[in-house]
């Protein structure tokens, strides 16, 4: 297929790439020219195309056009969703592949339908180490929309690897897409919906493993009597946990790695941002009156946080840095 792909950052980038690999034809922009020829030519067999501009992509797409924004959310998606909306017609697909408040999704699907233009939202995550590892998409949109670009959605998924099935799950009533890592959750918005609360619960791991590891590396503190002070090493209780625990995950592997390079985290000042869906989840789970307080108490300590930091800052921090490319004093 042939799809446009609006910001060649961390992630749309990788995007763009991997999906040159699988046999698709992107047409790619990036407000730096020199982001577009680099992602260009790292696309393989010359199936990436640099555009100017989004009406210079537009042109340069044929048929049903396809175009991917993955920009931050807000008003910088806004304006370029607003901008296509003078640029394509019926039966186009506008993709948002960011972060966006699922509320403006559904404005915007609506506003976008009444043009007979298709609006798709893809919570998608797999940070920096996508193009290799594939991306986890949870999306929203039209049944006919969402069909028809399965095959793109189906080359950025992981694909089912070597993880083990889950009993079961050869019963009716299962989307089978779901075990390769992508899932239509339903109607405009429910996929951004779903990627909101999963940052939103990915906050409150990270906030126990670097709550965790600060009560370890505390325990030699002078405060307590001599006799039970522990000189634990950090980067080893991390990697023996990456083994057989019940608690060893992508975000441990992560910890195990930023300790091995820099154990006590020097390379980090712990003032650790917020990109918004926490503060979102926080916000759905209010309306519905469902108590979420780990995912509130998470998001206050990065407030906390920006005022002055404590080893467990330093963990969020390398976190963010392992899975996404997050530097501090950044929402990106």
């Amino acid at each position: 297929m042939q799809i446009g792909i609006v910001g060649l950052g961390k992630m749309g980038g990788n995007i763009s790439v991997r999906l040159t690999r699988h046999g698709h034809d992107v047409v790619a922009y990036d407000r730096d020219p020199a982001v577009t020829a680099k992602v260009c030519g790292q696309g393989e067999g010359g199936r990436c195309t640099p555009a100017t501009g989004l009406a210079d992509m537009v042109g340069k797409l044929s048929g049903r056009k396809i175009i991917w924004l993955m920009l931050p959310a807000g008003e910088v998606t806004e304006q370029a969703v607003q901008e296509l909306d003078g640029l394509m017609g019926k039966g186009d697909i506008i993709i948002d592949g960011g972060n966006s408040f699922y509320k403006d999704d559904i404005r915007r699907a609506t506003e976008l339908a009444k043009k007979g233009i298709d609006y798709v939202d893809v919570g998608t995550s797999g940070g920096v180490w996508g193009l290799e590892r594939g991306y986890c998409m949870m999306y929203g949109g039209t049944k006919e929309a969402t069909d028809h670009i399965d095959p793109i959605l189906s080359a950025l998924a992981p694909g089912l690897g070597d993880i083990a099935r889950t009993p079961g799950r050869d019963k009716p009533g299962f989307d089978p897409r779901a075990e390769r890592g992508y899932l239509h959750c339903g109607p405009a918005g429910s996929g951004h919906f779903v990627k909101m609360v999963h940052n939103g619960i990915e906050y409150g791991i990270m906030q126990a493993f670097a709550e965790g590891f600060d009560v370890m590396k505390s325990k030699n503190s002078t405060e307590l009597p001599e006799n039970q002070r522990f000189d634990l090493n950090m980067a080893d209780i991390a990697e023996v946990w990456r083994r057989g625990s019940v608690v060893s995950s992508w975000l441990l592997d992560l910890s195990a790695g930023a300790l091995a390079g820099n154990p006590d985290l020097s390379d980090y000042k712990g003032d650790v941002a917020d990109s918004g869906e926490g503060r979102w989840t926080i916000e759905a789970a209010i309306e519905e009156s469902v108590p979420v307080p780990v995912i509130t108490a998470s998001l206050f300590t990065r407030f906390r946080s920006r005022t002055g930091n404590n080893f467990a800052e330093k963990m969020l921090s390398a976190m963010r840095f392992g899975f996404g490319g997050h530097i501090e004093g950044t929402n990106n």
